[in-house]
């Protein structure tokens, strides 16, 4: 039965009548918030952070993973390490050295492919795509797909994100409309030009072609005499879509901190993706210029760092993963904080993708071996 939430706004103390605005002096802004950022919520106001722990025992805490420090796999996506998994998505890191001589196929969900470095031609069922560093590429379950690399070029480097047994869908963006964020012409689909064409024909098309296909994450190998690859043309609504941060703009205010949840990007079932790209700072005296501290007791939280400098996080460099479990306090770090209402530059310089996941990520071997052990310590103030 649905029913709608308990709704009486109300305020106690001292407190302000705006979020993330005009707080008290010298003190802080905690939220509380049910269904992440979508549902209702609470704005407690605290003397001090509520991250200034002293000891921390037991698994609920917040972790970070250095990708880096993963050695190479082969050119293959089911070789990748898995990093974080549940029931409804699982997150993998990829690192690809050398072209794919074989054809792969995911038939356990749609998978979100992100560049973080190296570039590739993607050759699928639909045509072909070029990647670099910042692009998104959804896959649609069920497509077949090899990468080329060019010779000599750094490895690729990519996130992995399988949206198991569900499809990858863009948000609802009400108000602003369907051109916010990014306008769906932005999306770029495979064509069958002659790159695609010339992967039809000589004499590595003449060979033998493996898929490789990914089913209850258990493999099978189907094997072809020619190149399946072999697509005349196609019309319809179903394809893989790239876009690029760089594409992306994002919703502002300059009185008003936007949670995370304004910049969704995809969608998929119990958990979303959002994508976190350069903006100007609120320019209102009163409006924090920092994350808010808030309790998300709904959701995980997992945030990969792409480029640029991580205003609200220390110690962070591109090619780490954080993780805040949903049941604790979390926030800026002590650095950011100090510059909660003024900040010293114009503009955010970040790029970075982030996880809400309804569903408790579990943490692979291969995950704790790449952790840093003292992230839950980097709240102490200097």
């Amino acid at each position: 039965m649905n029913g709608k939430w308990i709704y009486r706004p109300h305020l106690e103390g001292s407190a302000s009548r705006q979020a993330h605005a005009d707080l008290p002096a010298g003190c802080v802004e905690r939220e509380l918030g049910k269904e992440g950022f979508f549902g209702p919520s609470t704005h407690m106001i605290h003397p001090r952070p509520p991250t200034g722990w002293s000891h921390w025992e037991g698994p609920l805490r917040p972790r970070a993973f250095d990708c880096h420090r993963l050695a190479a796999h082969g050119a293959s996506p089911w070789h990748a390490d898995e990093l974080l998994y549940n029931e409804h998505l699982r997150l993998r890191w990829w690192q690809c050295p050398a072209s794919m001589d074989h054809l792969v196929r995911n038939a356990d969900g749609d998978e979100l492919l992100f560049v973080h470095a190296g570039r590739a031609e993607l050759y699928c069922d639909y045509g072909h795509l070029s990647l670099e560093p910042g692009d998104y590429l959804v896959l649609p379950r069920g497509t077949m797909w090899r990468l080329e690399r060019p010779a000599g070029d750094e490895p690729l480097q990519a996130l992995l994100i399988e949206a198991s047994n569900s499809s990858y869908r863009l948000p609802d963006k009400g108000l602003v409309g369907e051109q916010a964020i990014f306008d769906p012409m932005r999306l770029d689909l495979p064509a069958l030009d002659e790159p695609f064409k010339a992967q039809q024909h000589g004499a590595a098309a003449q060979r033998d072609w493996r898929v490789v296909i990914k089913r209850r994450n258990r493999l099978s190998t189907v094997t072809y005499p020619y190149n399946p690859l072999d697509a005349l043309g196609w019309h319809g609504a179903l394809y893989p879509v790239r876009i690029n941060l760089r594409h992306l703009r994002p919703l502002m205010s300059h009185r008003y901190h936007l949670p995370p949840s304004a910049h969704t990007t995809f969608v998929a079932e119990r958990f979303v993706v959002c994508s976190f790209v350069p903006r100007p700072f609120e320019s209102d005296p009163g409006a924090i210029k920092v994350p808010f501290f808030h309790n998300n007791d709904d959701y995980d939280e997992v945030i990969f760092y792409h480029a640029g400098e991580f205003f609200s996080r220390d110690h962070i460099r591109p090619g780490m993963i954080t993780l805040h479990p949903c049941g604790f306090t979390h926030g800026p770090h002590p650095k950011a904080l100090a510059r909660m209402l003024k900040q010293d530059k114009p503009a955010t310089d970040e790029y970075a993708v982030m996880l809400d996941a309804r569903d408790a990520l579990e943490v692979s071997e291969a995950a704790a071996r790449i952790e840093w052990p003292d992230y839950h310590r980097s709240w102490r103030a200097e």
